[in-house]
């Protein structure tokens, strides 16, 4: 039962991102609703497709260490920090979107809210890095959130199929394009979706209770668990929203708070709107966790002969409840900076998200092609080259767009920095496995003594 719990906590992240990817995608398509369901079909499919080569890479690494271990073994320790100082990156965007997605969905049931919301949205932020700081808020709250998330959704899906037909917020008949290749431009910006696939293989390693063939497995049907549910909950909306002609949204509203209130007036809305923003607020609260916790891996030792990890012992330095603070205060500080940049705009911040992660999914797909091609694993090799091929097109759009290349630019500024003190402090070993280790780390002992039992 706890295992499922957790698995259902992991994909906290990818379900909460459907509360905002939908709307990005339309607004890509310049609200032309015949093209959402295509378009949001072929998210679905891309992120099957990145699934099946993680699907490998959680069989090799069973330990945890996703697209850092993967790379790191491929091409050496160093080039580890291209993801990790991408997962950063992530870290930091899930927490500014998450909790701006969370203002918005606040905003959109109470529009009398819409002039404070940067200070909304901070304080959102503010108070989940507060409960962070009082240590692990337990896997239990997130699996809680996604189940009722999922059970609401249904409701709203039920509901939807008798509610009238009256077109709602801004609806074109032009996606701005010759339409296969406005889908083309408009899918990659929806990818924001995909964003936990990279969960499910680094968070085994909390499994110390499981040996190396049981998280495999777990891992494994977590993986394929999330595409059953996103790629569901996803299209079902998606069509839903095409059904009742649910378009661009009003500024003070979300085009899935729309469909919501459409689909399922009264009580039921106002449900859906709660159980949406705890949703939200859950995964960045994960992200809460798990950046403070990769600062605090890089900061203990790595190797025998190192004396020292390869940042400064202040980021390893933790409270009684076993938090590294001055690491929430750090991700806490710059996601503020990031939501008060965007206006505190969700669907602005969507631009930049998928960028980073996608950098973590090229390192590891590269990463394992090389080891299909030199085991001679062909059926695998093209299926790593035909998603890395997949995969730089996502980039490559997205960046093609101007802002995006900011994400980019400060995950490659932080791999770096950070590979600048690794030659600094010796060249450690073990900096490849630092993803994993900060997924051990934590949870505390007495709650995997807790989880084991």
């Amino acid at each position: 039962m706890l295992l499922v719990a957790f698995a259902f906590a992991v994909m906290a992240d990818p379900v909460s991102s459907v509360a905002y990817a939908i709307e990005a995608a339309l607004r890509a398509l310049h609200g032309d609703l015949n093209l959402l369901l295509p378009t949001m079909g072929l998210v679905v499919g891309l992120i099957a497709l990145v699934i099946v080569n993680y699907h490998q890479l959680v069989a090799r690494y069973p330990q945890g260490g996703g697209a850092a271990a993967a790379a790191g073994e491929a091409f050496g320790e160093a080039w580890a920090f291209i993801p990790i100082g991408a997962l950063i990156v992530d870290f930091v965007l899930t927490i500014a979107i998450s909790s701006a997605a969370g203002a918005s969905a606040i905003i959109a049931y109470l529009p009398a809210a819409a002039p404070w919301r940067i200070p909304l949205a901070l304080v959102l932020t503010a108070a989940v890095a507060g409960l962070t700081w009082f240590g692990h808020l337990g896997r239990a709250i997130f699996a809680l959130m996604t189940l009722a998330f999922i059970g609401i959704t249904v409701a709203v899906l039920v509901g939807g199929i008798s509610a009238p037909v009256h077109p709602t917020g801004t609806i074109t008949h032009s996606g701005g394009h010759w339409a296969p290749l406005a889908v083309a431009l408009a899918f990659p910006v929806a990818m924001a979706l995909a964003t936990g696939v990279e969960a499910p293989s680094s968070a085994i390693a909390q499994l110390g209770q499981l040996d190396d063939a049981g998280r495999r497995r777990f891992g494994q049907v977590t993986l394929w668990l999330t595409l059953l549910l996103v790629g569901g909950i996803t299209l079902g909306l998606t069509a839903e929203a095409v059904h009742l002609r649910i378009g661009i949204p009003a500024p003070d509203s979300t085009q899935i708070a729309d469909l919501a209130q459409r689909a399922a007036p009264g009580g039921l809305y106002a449900v859906f709107q709660l159980v949406t923003a705890m949703l939200l607020l859950s995964a960045a609260s994960s992200s809460f966790q798990a950046g403070p916790g990769l600062l605090k891996a890089l900061a203990r030792r790595h190797g025998e002969k190192s004396d020292a990890g390869i940042l400064p012992a202040v980021w390893g330095t933790t409270n009684r409840h076993h938090t590294p603070y001055w690491g929430v205060l750090l991700f806490l500080g710059i996601s503020g900076v990031v939501i008060a940049a965007a206006g505190g705009q969700d669907q602005r911040l969507v631009l930049f998200y998928a960028v980073s992660v996608f950098m973590s999914f090229l390192a590891g797909l590269i990463a394992m092609a090389r080891f299909s091609a030199r085991e001679r694993h062909l059926g695998h090799l093209v299926v790593n080259v035909v998603g890395a091929v997949a995969v730089a097109f996502v980039l490559a759009v997205n960046l093609a767009r101007g802002e995006p290349i900011a994400s980019l630019a400060a995950a490659l500024a932080i791999a770096a920095v950070l590979y600048q003190m690794w030659v600094k402090a010796g060249r450690p070993r073990g900096i490849r496995n630092a993803a994993a280790e900060a997924e051990a780390e934590e949870t505390p002992a007495t709650d995997r003594a807790a989880a084991s039992g």
